[in-house]
């Protein structure tokens, strides 16, 4: 028996499961629910600040008086570049990249292009039209899994009406595919509960400097009390997750059933992938694996930190000698100053 706990996106362990809700923004009542027999505590999230005050004594403060000089945090970009045959470009330096914030040009404050460690949230439809296809999604999944760092943790999530966290940050392989196997399929999708759950787990639960969110899934949303914009705002958020997505959608695949998908990903500079079969998931799993083990990062402040909390445009560029063409993939801007929950 699973424990609903009335916050939103909290976790709560219960009879060996762990179970993410999302409860309505609108703070609707509904009835009280005990105690859970066990919570883990949430730590505090690193609020993703733009600014962070510090004091410093002015040039003028005999008579005691403080000012406070405010220092920009740094914007942390993960980027793929491709050449124009859509081939991987890996073996680029900082002075190849120019990044823009609202169209004024940046200067780039870190960089590097080794592999690092990331931390992973698998995200699976538990709905029911994906009892034929969970078997060969599992093999998949593991497949990716097993082509990561050694240091990367992921979690695992099933999500119906209602998302199941089955599995909490490791690494450990046997945990990980005993959570992928844990199957109850029943239900509807509510996809958008599922990712901003996911991503405020994400938030409370501070360890990596990059931060994926892989969603599988076989059919549009109808059950999230989150909407689309809202899901699309968390992941958003100053150097939230990128996200990836394979919508298993078949022949009958509609504009409308693709686009959520679409937005979702690219805004965070993920790609949405749409096999026509499953035999095509194997291949999109290893293309994940590389696009992830691929990527640069880089990171500047802002040279214009204003205090509103607007959304911010982001365009990287890459040229170099030797190749015609590059496209970049990184996320397309950011809300900076704010932490959602």
């Amino acid at each position: 028996m699973f424990i609903r706990l009335l916050l939103k996106s909290t976790i709560v362990i219960a009879s060996a499961c762990i179970v993410i809700t999302a409860v309505n923004a609108h703070g609707q009542d509904e009835p009280a629910v005990p105690p859970p027999p066990r919570a883990y505590p949430n730590p505090q999230p690193t609020s993703p600040s733009s600014t962070t005050p510090s004091q410093q004594t002015s040039g003028d403060d005999q008579a005691g008086v403080f000012v406070f000089k405010k220092e920009v945090q740094e914007v942390i970009l993960h980027a793929t570049v491709v050449d124009d045959q859509r081939r991987l470009v890996t073996d680029l330096d900082r002075s190849a990249f120019s990044v823009y914030e609202d169209g004024a040009l940046e200067a780039i404050t870190s960089f590097h292009r080794d592999e690092i460690p990331v931390v992973m949230g698998i995200l699976i439809d538990n709905s029911g039209s994906m009892r034929e296809k969970r078997d060969t999604i599992n093999q998949a999944v593991m497949k990716l899994i097993r082509a990561s760092n050694p240091s990367d943790e992921t979690f695992v999530v099933n999500f119906s009406s209602d998302s199941y966290l089955d599995q909490d940050f490791t690494s450990n392989l046997d945990l990980l595919q005993d959570a992928l196997k844990r199957v109850s399929i029943k239900g509807s999708t509510a996809l958008y509960d599922a990712v901003v759950a996911s991503d405020v787990h994400l938030k409370n639960n501070p360890r990596l400097e990059r931060k994926i969110l892989l969603v599988i899934t076989d059919g549009r949303d109808n059950a999230s009390i989150e909407t689309l914009q809202q899901a699309a705002r968390h992941l958003e958020q100053q150097n939230g997750p990128t996200l990836y997505a394979i919508g298993l959608l078949g022949d009958d695949l509609q504009e409308s059933d693709t686009g959520a998908l679409k937005s979702l990903a690219q805004s965070t500079g993920g790609v949405a992938f749409f096999p026509r079969t499953l035999d095509e998931v194997n291949d999109i799993a290893r293309s994940i694996a590389r696009d992830i083990r691929s990527q640069y990062t880089i990171g500047y402040k802002p040279s214009n930190p204003r205090g509103d909390i607007g959304y911010r445009t982001i365009r990287v560029e890459a040229r170099t000698q030797g190749h015609r063409q590059l496209m970049v993939r990184t996320r397309s801007g950011y809300y900076p100053g704010e932490t959602l929950r």
